[in-house]
């Protein structure tokens, strides 16, 4: 275990020598700052009672502060999932393909290491970067929101969780895409790619409908039935922010079926890393 935390420490700390990297985090500072400097909310007895942003007040009824908030924590979260995985693999496309580029990977393979350490520790070190990131964000937005109102929740802070569980998923198949080739633009472009499938596969029982029966239908279903369901996930995140009922039917077979798919998606690059000659 020890050989997978050095190599996800280094890649904190190539994480931290990127200045687009920070620029994010003064960027997520910034708009948490607006947010707690514009905007002034009065509650009177647990009810919302006005709203002022930039000075100007937000016309609202009396009603109570969490559900008030609820459209608010709704958009925090879906903001949160899919700009946070969309920024991740930008932002991580290519630590891998670094990790595995000429003359670095024969060093690290000199090392007492063996190979499944290298890409473990890499998935460890970008999701712990993905994770301190979600909840920096979801975590300053939570506290803006309690203290300014007096209702606190840990509905963002579990909603940013779900996202990074995602993330986790569309990861494994760029860090798997790494190992057949060294390129972080198609790392990328296969991160974005299953991204994009993730979000079709969450609604593959309505889109079925627009193809005819027969092969074109049931090809459809096939693939989309093995691809990790995102769309359903953001949306489960979105209700557990807003503290609304969920509309998925299981949160737990979802996680299951995301799990799984990011689990065989790294057993794939792991067989293809062991086998490959540098």
């Amino acid at each position: 275990m020890k050989p997978v935390l050095g190599i996800a420490a280094y890649v904190l700390r190539e994480a931290a020598s990127r200045k687009f990297i920070l620029a994010f985090l003064v960027g997520i500072t910034l708009v948490l700052a607006v947010v707690a400097l514009s905007l002034r909310i009065e509650v009177i007895d647990g009810a919302l009672a006005a709203t002022r942003l930039f000075g100007d007040v937000i016309p609202t009824s009396i009603r109570a502060v969490d559900v008030a908030l609820r459209p608010v924590f709704k958009a925090a979260a879906f903001i949160v999932f899919y700009g946070g995985i969309v920024f991740g693999i930008v932002a991580c496309s290519d630590f891998a393909p670094g990790l595995l580029s000429p003359g670095r990977i024969e060093h690290l393979l000199a090392l007492p290491l063996r190979r499944w350490h290298l890409l473990a520790g890499t998935f460890l070190g970008v999701m712990t970067l993905a994770l301190g990131g979600t909840v920096y964000g979801a975590g300053g937005l939570t506290l803006i929101f309690g203290v300014k109102t007096g209702y606190w929740t840990l509905g963002p802070l579990i909603a940013g969780v779900l996202a990074c569980v995602g993330f986790a998923a569309v990861y494994a198949v760029m860090l798997t895409t790494a190992t057949f080739v060294r390129s972080a633009a198609l790392c990328a472009a296969a991160g974005g790619l299953f991204l994009v499938g993730g979000i079709i596969a969450g609604f593959r029982q309505q889109l079925s409908r627009f193809f005819e029966a027969g092969l074109g239908r049931n090809a459809f279903e096939a693939v989309t039935l093995l691809l990790p369901r995102l769309s359903a996930l953001a949306m489960a995140a979105a209700d557990l922010a807003a503290s609304t009922p969920p509309q998925i039917r299981s949160l737990g077979l979802l996680l299951v079926g995301v799990f799984v798919f990011g689990l065989g998606a790294l057993v794939v690059g792991f067989w293809r890393f062991e086998g490959k000659d540098y």
